[in-house]
C-alpha cells in the first residue's frame, strides 16, 4: 500500500495589512494558546520549596508586601504581592515542593 503524502498545513497571517501564506508544524498547531497574566492568581515562575509563608487567608495585602519565601536552585526568592488585594486561598504550605506554573495564592 502506498502512504499518502502529507499535505502542508497552510495558514494565512496578516502583518501590516499584508496577508502571507505559510505552513505550520504540528507542534505549532497544538501549542497552548497565550493567556495574559491574571493579577489575582500567583503562580510559580520556577520550581522550588516553600520555606516561609507570611500571609493568611482573608488577610489584606498591599502591593510590595512579602507573601512567602520560595527556595529554588539554592537561592531564597522573596515573593511579593503585585496588587492591593485580599488573600482568598493559599494552595501550599511550608515545606511543600511545588512545580513551575503552580497556582499557590489566589486573591479577591
Amino acid at each position: 500500500m502506498e502512504e499518502k503524502a502529507k499535505k502542508p498545513r497552510f495558514k494565512s497571517i496578516t502583518v501590516d495589512e499584508t496577508t502571507y501564506k505559510t505552513y505550520t508544524t504540528k507542534k505549532f498547531d497544538e501549542r497552548k494558546p497565550w493567556e495574559p497574566d491574571n493579577p489575582f492568581k500567583m503562580v510559580t515562575f520556577i520550581p522550588g520549596t516553600i520555606l516561609k509563608i507570611f500571609v493568611k487567608e482573608g488577610q489584606e495585602v498591599k502591593k510590595g508586601d512579602t507573601l512567602l519565601i520560595l527556595e529554588a536552585m539554592k537561592m531564597e526568592n522573596e515573593i511579593l504581592a503585585e496588587i492591593n488585594a485580599k488573600v482568598k486561598k493559599i494552595h501550599a504550605k511550608v515545606g511543600d515542593k511545588i512545580p513551575k506554573d503552580y497556582l499557590f495564592i489566589e486573591f479577591e
